[in-house]
């Protein structure tokens, strides 16, 4: 039986080998807490054998998270043209493992991090130059906020469709995790 995570794993190996720059990029989807849909471009992170995603606690998407016990993810690998749907629960990620993680984050994002602590993500600023002006007033650290957060997805369901068919007619497959293992159907496109 295939395994869709690992399949998924490689897909994204060889879009990223091809220079496709939505190799390591998600669409989320989540619910607002007055229950309007939002989606976001996410970076999707490897780790160990899992996705995971990472972000600071500030941002909206947070309470959104809090909305529902699973998420909707989308990825289009370009270069492939092959297109992933998940369904997947997630859990919080270990803090030392997030801490861990987010020295590798570029200086930029990471003083970022740290002006939510005191400017929540997505709260108004008075003028794009205050903001690169607060930004520059950040010292560099190696060091994450409390706020930085990561959560490992747990997918129960996955839709490859591959749209490059040589006769033309897309392969479209879905996966349903039962326990530990994945069933597979083979769905008209």
């Amino acid at each position: 039986m295939t395994d869709p995570v690992r399949l998924l794993k490689a897909d994204r190996g060889h879009a990223r080998n091809a220079g496709d720059p939505w190799a390591d990029l998600c669409v989320v989807a989540s619910i607002s807490p007055t229950g309007e849909p939002r989606s976001r471009v996410l970076v999707l992170r490897d780790l160990d054998d899992q996705l995971a995603l990472f972000f600071n606690a500030s941002s909206p998407k947070s309470e959104e998270f809090k909305q529902s016990e699973s998420l909707s993810i989308l990825l289009y690998l370009h270069a492939l043209k092959v297109q992933y749907r998940l369904t997947a629960a997630f859990t919080e990620v270990d803090s030392n493992v997030v801490a861990q993680s987010w020295k590798l984050r570029p200086l930029v994002p990471r003083k970022l991090d740290w002006l939510y602590t005191t400017y929540p993500q997505s709260s108004r600023v008075p003028s794009r130059e205050a903001l690169l002006d607060a930004i520059d007033r950040i010292p560099e650290t190696t060091t994450a906020p409390p706020t930085a957060r990561g959560y490992v997805l747990v997918p129960t369901e996955i839709e490859r469709l591959d749209l490059d068919q040589p006769n033309g007619i897309h392969d479209r497959r879905r996966y349903t995790r039962s326990g530990d293992n994945w069933h597979e159907a083979v769905l008209i496109p």
